[in-house]
C-alpha cells in the first residue's frame, strides 16, 4: 500500500479550492470546526461512501482531514485500498487553526475534546476504578486487565473500539441542523 501524499496547511490552503474536503471526524467534532467547505464522512462509514467519493474524485482531488491528521491517513489508506486516492492534511484541523486558516463552525456546536483524549480520559478512569475497586474485592482487577488488552489489540490494529462507542454519545453528535451523512453522500457524488 502507498502513502498517502500529505500536505502542510500552508500547502493546502494555497490549493484548498482544487480540493473536495472530506473530515473524517465524529460529527461532534466536525461541528465544533472544520475547513471550509468540508463534508463530514466519519472514518467508521469511509466504506459505505466509497462510491460518493469516488465520484468526487473524478471532478478533482480529495483532501482527507481530521484533528492531528492520525485519522485522515488512515483515512487515506482505506480509500487506496478502495481504488480511491486523497491527500491527507499534516497536522489536521489543529495545525491548519494553529496556522491562522480559516475555520467554519456550526451555529451552537459546542467544541468536545479530541477524541484520543476522551479515549485517553475513560480507559485511564475504568484502569484506576478496576485497580481501586480491586484492592476490596480482588477479582476487580480483571477491569484493568481487560482495558490493557483492549489498548493492546487497539496499537497493533490502529483501530479503537471505544472511540467508536464514544462517537455515539450525545456530545459527539452534531446539532440538529446539521447535514445528514446521506445528504452528504449526494452533495459528494455531485
Amino acid at each position: 500500500m502507498t502513502t498517502p501524499v500529505a500536505l502542510t496547511p500552508a500547502e493546502a490552503a494555497v490549493r484548498l479550492g482544487e480540493f473536495t474536503v472530506v473530515d473524517v471526524r465524529a460529527p461532534g467534532e466536525y461541528a465544533a470546526g472544520r475547513l471550509p467547505g468540508a463534508h463530514n464522512v466519519p472514518l467508521d462509514r469511509l466504506g459505505e461512501a466509497a462510491p460518493a467519493l469516488r465520484a468526487a474524485a473524478v471532478h478533482g482531488p480529495l483532501l482527507i482531514v481530521c484533528a492531528s491528521g492520525a485519522r485522515s491517513a488512515k483515512g487515506c489508506e482505506r480509500l487506496a485500498a478502495l481504488g480511491v486516492e486523497a491527500a491527507t492534511l499534516t497536522g489536521g484541523t489543529s495545525a491548519w487553526a494553529a496556522a491562522g486558516h480559516p475555520v467554519e463552525r456550526s451555529a451552537g456546536a459546542r467544541t468536545p475534546w479530541p477524541m484520543d483524549r476522551q479515549v485517553r480520559l475513560l480507559a485511564g478512569s475504568l484502569v484506576v476504578a478496576g485497580f481501586a475497586a480491586g484492592l476490596a474485592w480482588p477479582p476487580a482487577h480483571g477491569l484493568s486487565g481487560l482495558i490493557g488488552a483492549g489498548l493492546l489489540f487497539s496499537g497493533l490494529t490502529n483501530t479503537c473500539g471505544m472511540a467508536a462507542l464514544l462517537a455515539r454519545l450525545p456530545h459527539n453528535r452534531p446539532p440538529g441542523d446539521a447535514v445528514s451523512f446521506e445528504e452528504t453522500l449526494v452533495r459528494l457524488a455531485v
